[in-house]
């Protein structure tokens, strides 16, 4: 892009929503540019990569399930093409998702899971706990039953993010390594931001794609302000040692005492263990108790995880919105865009949400598959916390 022509499209935020948005605007022949003190990091930099639409199905969200599954479709060519753009390796694995149940209520509860996947039409398979055990021998004797959902794959988000960011430099996407501070509206359109060095960066239309700090941008209208809140998520990586071979063959999950637990597997060795969720404002503290929950409940899936090197414990911020659901498309706002709100789903809904955002950027119409996740649904929005 010519450094003197005003962008089509400006996207605050460099996370893999924000990245994938200004990809694959770029592609569709606007003139793109970004603005991210850190492009490549943000809650990707903790995410385990679980490309989870079946087994992370819940009660009352269908609509959402039928925009995870679109996006999963979409993962392997997605995969393919970033791979053979860029040259690197995503660490995409087809592997499966296993999820046990460690209790006669945790069986329970996966006995309605899988009921509620049946009636949607999803292809999942209960196993006794012998059988669980036969594809996982790492898993404890007292595991009662499973799920197999083979459809259910993984990604490693880090390499991801990694790789959207060289694609969106290939793609002649401007990339300003700078914090949008506050959004300008001239007339009653959105016409470009100021960052926090006092440079002004005008677009014809700008996309805010922040994740958890979307709702935290000056000068967006209250009416228009995403109601998205920071949900804390902690995670621990171990080493998986290559001599034995695998220690686990997919992901495994479960329930135990009421905390969601699971264990990620990467071919590189590398074991993910999450996560938490916590509701605490925009704290990103590791807490001794939070590892200690994820080691133990961990334990109880898979005793030998105790055996294994501890390399890393990370916490971050999931983008959470009043019904756990994104919010994409055009806002009350002309000019102004959002891609924000994924909460637990942002990489499995990175393919998709990148072409939602360039068709409705280059078309101004949101495509069905995204009509139910459009911001206007929220009316006016409600601000939960100020900027500090």
């Amino acid at each position: 892009m010519s450094p003197t022509r005003t962008p089509d499209v400006l996207v605050v935020g460099g996370g893999i929503i924000g990245l994938v948005t200004a990809w694959r605007a770029a592609q569709r022949g606007l003139a793109t540019a970004l603005a991210d003190p850190e492009p490549g990091g943000g809650a990707a930099r903790v995410a385990a990569g679980m490309l989870a639409a079946v087994t992370e199905l819940h009660h009352g969200e269908e609509d959402l399930l039928g925009l995870n599954l679109a996006s999963a479709r979409r993962y392997p060519d997605f995969a393919a093409e970033l791979t053979e753009l860029t040259g690197r390796d995503l660490g995409y694995r087809g592997c499966g998702t296993l999820a046990v149940a460690l209790d006669a209520d945790d069986r329970a509860l996966l006995r309605e899971l899988h009921a509620l996947q049946q009636r949607s039409g999803l292809d999942s398979q209960w196993l006794s706990g012998r059988e669980c055990r036969r594809l996982e021998p790492m898993l404890a004797p007292g595991v009662r039953g499973g799920l197999r959902v083979d459809g259910d794959h993984q990604i490693d988000p880090r390499r991801l993010a990694a790789a959207l960011l060289t694609a969106c430099e290939r793609a002649g996407v401007t990339v300003h390594r700078t914090r949008a501070e506050r959004l300008v509206v001239t007339g009653d359109r959105a016409t470009g931001v100021v960052t926090s060095d006092g440079t002004g960066l005008d677009a014809g239309q700008v996309v805010l794609a922040a994740g958890s700090l979307s709702g935290r941008l000056a000068g967006v209208p209250a009416d228009v302000l995403p109601p998205v809140r920071p949900v804390k998520g902690q995670v621990v990586r171990l080493t998986m040692p290559a001599r034995h071979g695998p220690f686990l063959n997919r992901t495994v999950r479960a329930v135990v005492r009421g905390s969601h637990v699971y264990l990620v597997p990467r071919e590189n060795g590398e074991l993910v263990i999450g996560a938490t969720s916590e509701e605490m404002g925009w704290d990103t503290t590791v807490t001794a108790g939070g590892v200690y929950e994820l080691l133990r409940d961990a334990h109880e899936l898979a005793p030998g995880i105790t055996e294994l090197p501890l390399t890393e414990t990370t916490a971050g911020l999931r983008p959470g919105s009043p019904d756990n659901a994104p919010l994409l498309g055009p806002t009350a706002l002309d000019g102004l865009l959002l891609a924000t709100g994924h909460y637990r789903n942002g990489v499995l809904l990175t393919p998709v949400t990148g072409d939602v955002m360039a068709h409705v950027l280059t078309t101004g119409a949101l495509p069905e598959v995204a009509r139910p996740f459009t911001p206007r649904r929220f009316g006016a929005a409600v601000r939960t916390e100020q900027p500090a």
